[in-house]
């Protein structure tokens, strides 16, 4: 049965991965995000396998498009997540508390989505590695490692951009 299974699913990946892909390209810019998403799309396709209808294309599509609608909120929270560190790290300014501002935001703006996605999964919302891996579909341990990267990145970037202020 999962043989049968597997090799159905692997002719739906080979009959359909690059339509998906296309389709997601068209929408996204980032080769790279293309790629992972349309990952996530076949991701979805294993594990709703006994949902998926004979014409499976229209399927994948409407997954697809799920999946980039996600994307996109998950990029808002982080922009919005971004202007709200500005605007705080503005009025600490203003009022004298903080000697670098917008050093914080900037950093995080510096990282790549994943980084940036999970310090805010892990600050922002404040959730355990047990939730975060959870949320990212990854096991506890991938979790840790990945917010363990995430926290070297952002040091590094805001050690960078403070440089960079200093020189003004």
């Amino acid at each position: 049965m999962l043989m049968e299974r597997e090799r159905t699913f692997e002719q739906l990946h080979g009959q359909y991965q690059q339509k998906v892909l296309n389709f997601i390209r068209r929408r996204i810019s980032s080769e790279e995000t293309a790629q992972e998403l349309t990952a996530d799309v076949f991701r979805i396709a294993w594990q709703k396998y006994s949902e998926i209808p004979e014409t499976s294309l229209p399927w994948l599509l409407s997954v697809a498009r799920n999946v980039i609608g996600n994307a996109y909120q998950a990029r808002q929270r982080a922009q919005e997540l971004q202007e709200r560190l500005i605007e705080a790290e503005r009025a600490k300014a203003r009022n004298g508390l903080d000697p670098q501002p917008r050093g914080r935001a900037e950093a995080l703006n510096l990282l790549r989505d994943k980084e940036r996605e999970i310090l805010i999964l892990a600050y922002w919302d404040d959730l355990s590695i047990r939730d975060i891996a959870i949320v990212l579909g990854c096991s506890e341990s991938a979790a840790s490692v990945r917010l363990y990267r995430a926290r070297k990145a952002f040091a590094y970037a805001l050690s960078r951009g403070n440089k960079t202020q200093g020189e003004h």
